[in-house]
This record gives structure tokens, sequence and C-alpha cells, in this order.
């Protein structure tokens, strides 16, 4: 059986799982806080049919030799952290992180991390996410608060009609050494592994965390023209591997019908 078979499929497969990443991306093109993922291969092993560096009759060395690759396969999905956008909601309880961090959220006994920063209250009055689940450390806000205000340091200040600060209290971000060995548990949150290390917590703004922005929403990093562009050369690739198929399944039918 021809290699090239062989070979040739795992260039659809890889091309099949490149096209279900660029499918999450652009589903996720308006999900705030969202973070694009990229594929990444790497070429299978290699058949040896002469080494580089063999003798000949001659005693000279073969410069190059015959190696045969046997295709490609997926090496990981990488999440690529690079800014998002920013859009302006004018919404007090709307937080974006300007550079490096993380919110940390509380998931019922788990913690778990995210970019999204669209808070709300609860029936108590708690800063919570979009899911009910309670920012870290947990904040309550007065029901006669009139004024909600956070500064670029993560400051915040409730107040009431006369002016008077009713709670002041300290919203920290959380970075990772490596944030692409954390671990996407969907919803926007991130679990920490050991690739990704431990979360260090630290004050907006100061040693590399990023800064507070109030009234705004970090919208997702996708770029939809790059997107469809990474589609139409993983759609050609795959097209390409296709054909390779289809010539060798010829050439063997060639083969197949010589006569003696």
């Amino acid at each position: 059986m021809m290699r090239s078979l062989w070979t040739a499929a795992t260039g659809m497969a890889a091309q099949q799982m490149n096209m279900d990443v660029i499918a999450n991306n652009l589903a996720n093109a308006n999900t705030a806080g969202f973070k694009r993922s990229r594929a990444n291969f790497e070429d299978m092993m290699y058949q040896t049919i002469l080494s580089p560096g063999s003798e000949t009759s001659n005693d000279t060395l073969i410069p190059t030799g015959i190696q045969v690759g046997l295709g490609a396969k997926p090496v990981s999905v990488q999440k690529i952290f690079s800014q998002g956008n920013f859009i302006n909601t004018e919404n007090p309880l709307d937080i974006a992180i300007e550079g490096e961090g993380f919110f940390k959220i509380m998931k019922g006994t788990d913690e778990v991390y995210t970019r999204a920063g669209s808070f709300k209250l609860d029936q108590n009055g708690y800063l919570v996410d979009g899911s009910g689940n309670r920012l870290q450390p947990e904040i309550a806000i007065p029901a006669n608060a009139v004024s909600v205000a956070i500064d670029t340091g993560g400051t915040l200040t409730a107040v009431d009609q006369t002016g008077k600060v009713l709670t002041s209290a300290t919203i920290n971000t959380h970075k990772f050494i490596n944030p692409g060995g954390l671990l996407s548990a969907g919803h926007g949150y991130f679990i920490p592994t050991e690739a990704s290390g431990d979360a260090a917590e630290g004050l907006p703004g100061s040693e590399g965390y990023g800064g507070m922005l109030q009234g705004f929403v970090e919208n997702s990093n996708i770029d939809v023209v790059e997107e469809m562009v990474n589609m139409i050369v993983g759609q050609r690739a795959y097209e390409a591997n296709s054909k390779v198929i289809k010539a060798a399944d010829d050439m063997l039918q060639m083969a197949n019908s010589v006569k003696a």
C-alpha cells in the first residue's frame, strides 16, 4: 500500500481539528473576555531508507540520505492571551482589565479565573458574574448606595446621596507565569494547572498587573478577517490532501490493471 494514502489522511485529520478551532474562535467573536485559540502541529516520524552520512562503495559519505515523512499531527491548541478591544458600556459594575491579570471567582467550592468583568449584584448586594458566582474577595454594595466608583488601582467606593462612604474595598488581579497552561472550563472560566503555575495576587496597575477600567467590558481578541484567512488556508490544505489520496488511488488502480 502506498505511504501517501496514510500520510495524506493524517493531513486531512489535522486540518479537521484546525477547522474546529477556527469555528470556535468565530463563534465567540463577541464573547466578553474570550481569548482566541491556535492549533499547533508537528510532523510525525520518518521512515529512513538511507541515513545521511552513510558510506558509499567509493568511501564517500551520502550528503543527504533518503527519509520519507509519514504525515502531521496536532500537538497543542494554544490560548492567545492578547488584549481584546474595550467596549464602553457606561455600566458602573462593568470592569475591564487593561493589561495582564484575571478576576478570581468562587464557583461553588472551586476558585476559577476569568477576564470577563461584566458584574451584577445578587439578592444580598454582592458582586457576582453572569452565572451568579461571587467575585473574590467578596464585596457587598449597600442598598442605599447611589454611586459606585472604581479607580485604576481597583479600589471600589460606594457612597450614599449625602456623599458618605458606605463601603470601600479593593479588587485585586491575579496572574500566572504561564497563562497558556490554564485549563479552559467554559463560561469564560479558567482553572489553574501545574503547567500554569499558581495564581499570584497583586494590586491592579502595579508590578506588571493590569489596571482596572470602570464602565468598560473587554471584548474577545478575535480578528474575524484573520480567522477567515486561516479558514481558507485550512480548507485548501484539506483539499490538497484529498487530491493526494485521489492521485494515490489512481496510481494503485493503474498498477492493478497492468497485465503480464
